[in-house]
C-alpha cells in the first residue's frame, strides 16, 4: 500500500490530459472567432479531393459555355478565369502556410506533452519498482524472522518435551519407591 504522502501526490496528476492543459492557449492563429475557424476551415479544404474534383468541374463547365458560344462572359484565353485562379492562389497560399504553421504548433505542443507524460510513466515505473524492492526486502526479513522463531520454537518445544518426560520420571520414580 502507498504511503499517504505518494497517493496524494499522485491522486490531483491522474487526469490524462494534463500535460496538454499548457497548450492550450494554443487556438487558431486565425483567431477563435467565426471568421477564424471558417478560415482555417477552408484553408485545410484546399488540399482534399473534393476541393480538388469541384473545382475541375467547375473550370471544365467555365471553358465548355465559353468554347460553345453559349456565353461570351470569358472567351478564349480565357483571361477572366486566369485572374480567378491568380486571385484563388493569391488568398489560398497564405491560408495553407498558415494552417501548417498552426498545426505544427499543435504538433509540436502534443510531442511535447507526450515527451513529459512519458517522462512521468518512467518516473511511477521507477517509484514503482522501489516500492517493490522495499517489499522483498522487508518480505525476506520477516521470512527470516519466521525461520528463526520456528527454530525457537521447535527448540523450546523440545526442550518441555525433555523437562514434561523428567518430571514424569521422577514422578513414576517418587511414586514407585
Amino acid at each position: 500500500m502507498a504511503s499517504p504522502a505518494v497517493s496524494e501526490e499522485a491522486a490531483p496528476s491522474h487526469h490524462h490530459l494534463r500535460f496538454h492543459a499548457p497548450h492550450a492557449h494554443l487556438s487558431s492563429v486565425f483567431g477563435g472567432d467565426w471568421f477564424g475557424t471558417r478560415a482555417e476551415s477552408f484553408a485545410r479544404f484546399f488540399g482534399t479531393p473534393t476541393f480538388l474534383i469541384a473545382q475541375t468541374i467547375i473550370v471544365a463547365i467555365w471553358i465548355a459555355l465559353n468554347v460553345a458560344n453559349l456565353t461570351q462572359f470569358d472567351v478564349y484565353p480565357f483571361i477572366l478565369l486566369n485572374l480567378a485562379f491568380s486571385l484563388q492562389a493569391a488568398y489560398a497560399a497564405p491560408l495553407i502556410l498558415l494552417a501548417q504553421t498552426r498545426q505544427a504548433d499543435r504538433d509540436k505542443a502534443h510531442a511535447d506533452a507526450d515527451a513529459r507524460h512519458r517522462e512521468d510513466l518512467a518516473k511511477a515505473h521507477l517509484e514503482a519498482q522501489e516500492v517493490a524492492t522495499r517489499q522483498s526486502t522487508q518480505m525476506l526479513a520477516l521470512l527470516e524472522q519466521n525461520t528463526r522463531l520456528t527454530e525457537l520454537t521447535q527448540e523450546l518445544s523440545g526442550r518441555i518435551e525433555k523437562l514434561t518426560q523428567e518430571i514424569h520420571h521422577r514422578l513414576v520414580a517418587s511414586s514407585n519407591a
